[in-house]
């Protein structure tokens, strides 16, 4: 028999090339047929499910906070064109000469809707800042956010999904404090 790697004779029984140490193969396999084994190839790692959804996830956020200020601004001002007719002057006074205010008795939500819109938004800009940057408090807020998501239908439903699917599970918890920076 002849080593593959170097040449050399070697006798039948022999594991190992004498010359260049070489593994010789078994006798009837593949490869004492003329076939040379390949290694097996090593296993591929992927990085972690937290690491390769952590960049998608805080993007995901920081875009569904400035939809959520750029829907809300919108609405707002279509309902005060709708409700008071014009834009920048008092309510029209009423037949007996007095100021009578908004016309429907929901209009005093206005300022409590818009607030709460606001305040929304700017925790889903700051949960999507604070999972970018890895802030150890960005799990549990969006973690928040995402549970109150799923009441926004259809964008915040699929973004609080995605957002518990990513997150909220115990190996998560692990993977997001390996990845936390604590600076």
């Amino acid at each position: 028999m002849v080593c593959q790697a170097c040449g050399t004779n070697v006798v039948e029984d022999g594991r190992f090339c004498p010359s260049c140490g070489a593994p010789m193969p078994v006798p009837g396999t593949s490869a004492s047929m003329g076939q040379v084994p390949y290694p097996p190839y090593p296993p591929v790692l992927a990085p972690p499910r937290v690491q390769r959804h952590l960049q998608t996830l805080g993007t995901l956020w920081c875009v569904y906070g400035a939809y959520r200020v750029i829907s809300g601004l919108i609405g707002f001002f279509f309902v005060r064109a709708i409700t008071w007719r014009h834009f920048g002057s008092n309510w029209p006074l009423g037949g007996w000469g007095i100021h009578h205010g908004p016309p429907w008795p929901w209009m005093a939500l206005m300022p409590v809707l818009l607030t709460t819109a606001v305040v929304m938004a700017a925790l889903a800009l700051f949960a999507g800042l604070s999972l970018l940057n890895r802030k150890p408090h960005g799990r549990l807020l969006a973690i928040v956010l995402g549970i109150l998501a799923l009441f926004k239908f259809p964008l915040g439903t699929a973004l609080g999904i995605y957002t518990l699917w990513v997150l909220a599970p115990t190996s998560s918890a692990v993977e997001y404090e390996a990845v936390a920076d604590r600076s």
